[in-house]
């Protein structure tokens, strides 16, 4: 579809410095980025009116569990930190997500992503049983596809069981490393394209390197993946037992030991970071290894606050995330955005971080960490995946700053979504979603996940 955006208040383009707005039209042939500017409608464009709101780049989330959509606000749960959270949550209704439950997760999840203006997804997906009659990475690449997102499935995984404070659960599968390595590469070969217009990419994403493997492993994992030609993913440092467990296993910090064995790089991106010292920041930017911040989930389990700002000042590469719905209760974006913006604020001051900052780490950053150099930014020659977003709320009343309402008002408000030029949104719906019945699956699922193993 040849497309022309025009009239736009203003455009975000997930540049730095002065680079980081524009304004103008934008014009799209083939899936790209044509022209910029003062631009004239030619006859074969379909026109899109973004009156009065903003462009930004689609939004690209670096880490989810999109499974976890039907388990958010679990009672018993929902004022634990991590280390409770995991065994009441994730490790209680694992064995009990069903085919359907996983579908209507995952398809609850795309769609509130979509409709905050996220186009490009990492889920990390970490629950490949023998008891499921069914493959996981099938429904959600089918889910994926079928709404039109971008899909990276950071596949996860753990040779070593992890001890919990109660035996009064069924152990979160595990599996030999070699089976896993078999299994990953039967879905590279199925589902991964490195192009630069892919929409389906497979990653290698043991659940924590700490835990979930042994040294040994880790380095095999390393060089299987960069086998495959896949990038590497995991969590790290997410609370301070990550460090107290590394520092007395191991003899150094998280960052140190991954560094150790093969898992830092330009390739390699680690969920959380919040405990990280300044050794561990100049590492990761040095080797060009990348964070996923997810802000609301730290602050939600009350991890922490990573240094993301530190991070990228020194040259180092953050992203933004939206981190699994049960340690969130969304999958907002724009939600996600505003936390970011405000909460190194609360501590550091006023200037820590800018809307433009947060807008790069979410477009053009997410999108480099993940392998898309021409995904992420609104310039001449990039791939359309680009979003509107709608400024006629009454929140938006007053704002004598217009162009940074995405961060800094609070919440998505999207008007239209494009993914390689092709509309996956239109006036704030998806086309063909049954909204309403979706919401009833969902209702229908969180009754038998409740009433299961009862």
């Amino acid at each position: 579809m040849n497309m022309l955006i025009h009239n736009a208040t203003g455009i975000l383009t997930g540049l730095r410095g002065d680079a980081a707005r524009s304004t103008g039209s934008i014009r799209i042939r083939n899936g790209r980025i044509a022209e910029m500017g003062n631009l004239s409608p030619l006859p074969d464009e379909t026109l899109l009116d973004a009156r009065g709101g903003v462009i930004t780049p689609g939004l690209v989330s670096t880490h989810h569990h999109l499974f976890q959509t039907m388990l958010k606000a679990v009672p018993t749960a929902i004022n634990k930190p991590l280390e409770p959270w995991l065994r009441l949550v994730p490790n209680t209704y694992w064995n009990r997500m069903d085919e359907r439950a996983l579908g209507v997760a995952a398809r609850v999840g795309m769609v509130e992503l979509l409709l905050s203006g996220c186009t490009t997804v990492a889920d990390h997906h970490y629950l490949f049983s023998e008891l499921y009659p069914y493959s996981p990475a099938d429904v959600l690449f089918d889910t994926a596809r079928n709404l039109g997102l971008r899909y990276v499935l950071a596949r996860g995984g753990t040779t070593r069981a992890r001890k919990f404070d109660t035996d009064d659960i069924i152990p979160a599968p595990i599996e030999p490393l070699d089976v896993m390595l078999r299994r990953v590469d039967d879905l590279v070969r199925r589902y991964h394209d490195p192009g630069p217009t892919s929409t389906t990419r497979i990653v290698l994403a043991p659940n924590t390197p700490t835990w979930g493997a042994t040294p040994t492993e880790l380095r095999e994992m390393a060089a299987a993946a960069r086998g495959m030609g896949i990038f590497l993913h995991s969590h790290l440092s997410e609370t301070t037992n990550y460090v107290k467990f590394c520092l007395e296993t191991y003899g150094m910090r998280p960052l140190q030991f991954v560094a150790e064995h093969d898992w830092v790089g330009p390739d390699v991106w680690f969920a959380h970071l919040v405990h990280m010292d300044k050794s561990e920041i100049s590492l990761m930017a040095q080797t060009g290894t990348g964070m996923a911040h997810c802000p609301q989930s730290n602050c939600r389990l009350g991890s922490g606050i990573a240094p993301a700002p530190a991070l990228d000042a020194c040259g180092g590469r953050v992203s933004l995330a939206v981190d699994g719905a049960a340690s969130n209760e969304a999958c907002d974006m724009g939600a996600e955005m505003h936390c970011a913006w405000m909460i190194h604020r609360a501590v550091q001051g006023a200037d820590a971080v800018t809307a433009e900052d947060v807008i790069r780490w979410s477009t053009s950053s997410g999108a480099s960490i993940l392998g898309y150099p021409e995904l992420g930014s609104v310039e001449v020659g990039r791939i359309a995946d680009l979003v509107v977003h709608r400024l006629d709320s009454p929140r938006h009343a007053g704002l004598h700053d217009p162009l940074i309402a995405p961060v800094v008002s609070g919440a998505a408000s999207v008007r239209h979504v494009l993914v390689g030029g092709r509309p996956v949104v239109v006036d704030g719906a998806i086309p063909g979603l049954d909204l309403e019945r979706l919401l009833e699956d969902a209702r229908t699922v969180v009754g038998c996940l409740d009433t299961t193993g009862a």
